[in-house]
């Protein structure tokens, strides 16, 4: 079965545009003629797809919500024992979403075509990362899709929330400086000028601070267009230059260096390697492998070869904790608890208890760095503003003394 766009009128002349799942393309205007729909225009998902869009980029991809709903959705139906083809095709039909539609049908067009679930999740690999894939892939071959659907859903849902958290802590500095950043250039390039420009025309001796200030007011006024064209091309060369490896690996170490923002990235990092690597061991799969995975997973390019390289030490008998302790990278608790889980053979468990620690603790310190972050910026703010306010005074309060 293919996946086919199509666009045509019924018998009052309404128009109905959508995918439907036919043989051939002669089969696709048939079941549309038997719904009582008058094709115009019927051409395959993928084709219609890359013709209207240029590139990838502008596709519609699944949002978070529509991810996680989707694959809880369909561990529900699997464990209610509906086939997967039939439990894709009532997603296809409950979704209100018509992109989301065409996703979940290809998905059913893959497996009815001989694919595997974890196969046609992969060639939609924009809307499902690679840990997903491995993650069906092994409930597939364990015969326990249903319940490794679930705890996908889980998986994807705790991703999704602990992004959130970590967006949310930023969100609040980044919105007060880009405000503060607004006000300042408002301030120095149209009331500084505007104020300070009646004590030049009558040629007073200005303070220090106020000579400064009109200085970086002119530097503004006239130059400001460079400063920002400039900004651009180190934030671009940067990008640039973070995709060398070595280039990345020591930005990488630096962040993990920083007094407070490192233990974040630190924590952050941690709890995906462990929630990943509880998954993928309770679903059954290799060691090895699941290290492989679970270290993709990761932003931080130390932190993901050291597990690599302790992958390596794995293989050649090393125990998981005691391969993890040569890198001195991990938290304290982390180890111990793994080396508690290898030498009671309950690893997932354990990865799962470490992983709810290290959250709970990146919580911890997302609200402390708020918390500390937001009385800072004000307060910086308002030194900022008052120095302008101050430079434009000062002029004001010595004519003052000179007329006493």
């Amino acid at each position: 079965m293919a996946l086919f766009y199509f666009i045509g009128l019924d018998a009052s002349g309404d128009e109905h545009k959508g995918t439907i799942e036919a043989e051939t393309l002669r089969h696709a205007r048939s079941v549309l003629k038997s719904r009582g729909v008058v094709a115009l225009e019927v051409n395959a998902a993928e084709a219609q797809h890359q013709g209207r869009f240029i590139s990838a980029f502008f596709r519609k991809k699944l949002s978070s919500s529509d991810r996680v709903l989707i694959l809880r959705q369909l561990a529900s139906l699997l464990n209610a024992g509906v086939a997967l083809d039939e439990a894709l095709a009532t997603l296809a039909r409950e979704t209100e979403k018509p992109h989301v539609t065409q996703i979940v049908l290809s998905l059913r067009s893959s497996v009815m075509a001989g694919s595997s679930l974890g196969a046609a999740f992969k060639e939609q690999s924009l809307n499902f990362p690679e840990t997903l894939v491995a993650l069906v892939s092994a409930g597939e071959q364990s015969g326990q899709l249903g319940w490794v659907m679930e705890r996908v859903a889980d998986y994807a849902e705790s991703r999704d929330q602990l992004n959130q958290k970590v967006l949310m802590a930023f969100a609040y500095p980044a919105i007060v400086s880009f405000v503060a950043v607004g006000i300042v250039t408002f301030l120095m390039t149209h009331v500084v000028p505007q104020v300070v420009s009646v004590f030049i025309h009558n040629h007073q001796t200005l303070p220090l601070l106020t000579r400064v200030m009109i200085t970086l007011s002119d530097i503004l006024v006239h130059w400001g267009w460079l400063i920002m064209i400039l900004l651009i091309l180190i934030i671009v060369t940067g990008k640039q230059l973070l995709r060398q490896p070595p280039i990345r690996l020591k930005w990488d170490q630096y962040l993990l260096n920083l007094p407070l923002f490192g233990r974040l990235v630190r924590g952050y990092n941690t709890e995906r390697f462990a929630s990943t690597l509880a998954i993928l061991v309770n679903s059954g799969v290799p060691i090895l492998a699941a290290l492989t995975g679970a270290a993709n997973t990761l932003n931080n390019s130390v932190l993901k070869n050291s597990i690599m390289d302790a992958a390596s030490r794995v293989r050649e008998g090393s125990g998981l904790a005691r391969a993890l302790a040569v890198y001195k990278q991990f938290p304290p608790i982390l180890l111990q608890l793994i080396q508690s889980g290898e030498s009671t053979g309950k690893l997932a468990e354990m990865l799962s208890r470490a992983a709810l620690s290290e959250s709970r603790d990146l919580e911890r310190r997302l609200l402390l760095m708020t918390t500390l972050l937001e009385p800072l910026l004000i307060l910086f703010m308002g030194l900022v503003v008052a120095t302008i306010v101050l430079a434009v005074m000062m002029p004001i309060m010595e004519i003052n003394q000179m007329i006493h």
